[in-house]
C-alpha cells in the first residue's frame, strides 16, 4: 500500500484522540503515506477540526491532514480551513479537503463553489466523495471539481493521458 487514512465515518464514534492513536501505531509497522483527520463528526461531540489535534498528528507522523470541504458541515467555515491549512503548511503537512457529506452529487455549481473555496483557503488535495449511484460522484461533477481547480486545459490534458505512460 501507498497510504493509509485514519478517519471516521459518520455515526461511528471516532474521536480525534482515536485517530492519533491509531497515527501512532500505524508508525511502528508501516512506512508508508499517513492521511488523518475528520471530514465529520462522526457521531462525537468535539470539534471536526481542533488545532491542537492538528499539530498531535502531524507530531505522530501524519503526512496529509483531512478536513472537511467548505460548506459540508455546518458552521466549518473558509477561516476554520484557513486556520487549519496554514497550521499544517508551518509544520511540513499537507491538506486534504473531503466532500464526503453526500453533497458531491450536488449541483455541479455547488461543487465548483466548494473546490474553490478550498483551493483560496490553501488546500493542496481535494477528495470527492462516493455517495453518488453505484458508489462513484457523478462524473459531470468530478469534471467540475477538476476544471475549477485546475482548468480546462489541464484536466483535458489529464483526461487524455494513459497511466501505462
Amino acid at each position: 500500500m501507498d497510504f493509509v487514512c485514519f478517519t471516521g465515518n459518520p455515526g461511528t464514534g471516532v474521536t480525534n484522540s482515536a485517530i492519533l492513536d491509531a497515527v501512532k501505531q500505524a508508525k511502528e509497522h508501516y512506512s508508508g503515506l499517513i492521511i488523518a483527520g475528520k471530514m465529520h463528526g462522526a457521531g462525537v461531540d468535539e470539534p471536526v477540526v481542533d488545532i491542537d489535534a492538528i499539530k498531535a498528528l502531524i507530531d505522530a507522523g501524519t503526512d496529509i491532514i483531512l478536513t472537511p470541504s467548505v460548506g459540508s458541515i455546518p458552521g466549518f467555515d473558509q477561516e476554520d480551513l484557513k486556520a487549519a491549512v496554514i497550521v499544517a503548511h508551518q509544520h511540513g503537512a499537507l491538506v486534504m479537503s473531503a466532500i464526503g457529506t453526500s453533497q458531491e452529487g450536488s449541483s455541479p455549481e455547488t461543487i465548483r463553489y466548494m473546490a474553490l473555496q478550498n483551493k483560496i483557503c490553501g488546500v493542496d488535495i481535494q477528495h470527492i466523495g462516493d455517495a453518488g449511484y453505484g458508489g462513484l460522484a457523478p462524473v459531470e461533477n468530478i469534471y467540475e471539481m477538476s476544471k475549477a481547480i485546475r482548468g480546462q486545459r489541464h484536466t483535458v490534458s489529464m483526461m487524455a493521458r494513459s497511466i501505462n505512460r
